[in-house]
């Protein structure tokens, strides 16, 4: 979010985000000058005065007991309160979405994805993930903006918006060329398809290729490194990120 481009996080918080509306973000850590019971006490004060109006926005996965404390409750007594008062949940990274690398093998704090504990808490809430590691600033930003607009956004199967999760990397790649001819990079700086290197492209679901990332500079593939696979919920335990493989056209 604080790398947003257009708008810029000046915009997002001071402006219009869509004509009419506004965000009023209540509660961000990294960016609020209160600190200790001062910021805490504007979320629980939220929880009670805004119950049903607000959106609440969760980063990072959800661990068990006291492995995640939030002032003196645990993560999930925390998140548990206020979901619970929310008119929507965004899931907002793929640790949040997935679980991530928090939740990968062998899972020492027991971490879950948002879904995953609202579930086990009987808790049934509008819940849009937005994986990535890191998630595009514009997937936020333009998640919230058709929220305001629209309400939820059309999701898939995952309950990620298909606005920016719904092509495979793979299909708007540039190196799709070398891979429906065959060519693949065999190191990471030859010409070709590095798809034999380890590349998630052809599953993993996001718009990098046409985003790009860094106010638009440049993307993982174009920078010369395979795709990792981070929006996707095997991320990071699927397989080795660079593991060499060999394509088969056979069926």
């Amino acid at each position: 979010m604080l790398n947003s481009l257009s708008p810029t996080i000046k915009n997002v918080l001071l402006d219009e985000l869509v004509p009419g509306k506004h965000i009023n973000l209540l509660f961000m850590p990294t960016i609020m000058t209160a600190s200790g019971s001062v910021a805490l006490d504007v979320v629980v004060d939220a929880k009670i005065s805004k119950k049903g109006e607000y959106i609440l926005i969760i980063e990072g996965a959800i661990p068990e007991s006291e492995f995640a404390e939030v002032g003196e409750k645990t993560m999930e007594s925390f998140v548990e309160e206020l979901a619970k008062n929310a008119s929507a949940i965004i899931s907002l990274g793929t640790c949040s979405a997935f679980g991530g690398i928090p939740k990968g093998v062998p899972n020492p704090t027991k971490s879950k994805s948002v879904e995953e504990f609202l579930k086990l808490k009987n808790i049934k809430k509008p819940v849009i993930n937005i994986p990535g590691c890191p998630p595009h600033p514009d997937w936020f930003t333009g998640t919230v903006a058709n929220l305001l607009l629209f309400g939820v956004p059309q999701l898939d199967e995952l309950s990620r918006p298909k606005l920016f999760y719904g092509k495979l990397i793979h299909e708007n790649c540039e190196r799709r060329p070398y891979f429906d001819k065959g060519k693949f990079a065999k190191k990471f700086s030859d010409e070709g398809c590095m798809y034999e290197l380890g590349c998630k492209g052809p599953y993993t679901h996001a718009d990098c290729p046409i985003r790009s990332w860094n106010s638009g500079v440049n993307w993982c593939v174009q920078n010369g490194s395979p795709c990792i696979g981070c929006c996707e919920p095997e991320f990071p335990d699927l397989e080795s990120m660079y593991k060499k493989t060999k394509w088969s056209n056979e069926k």
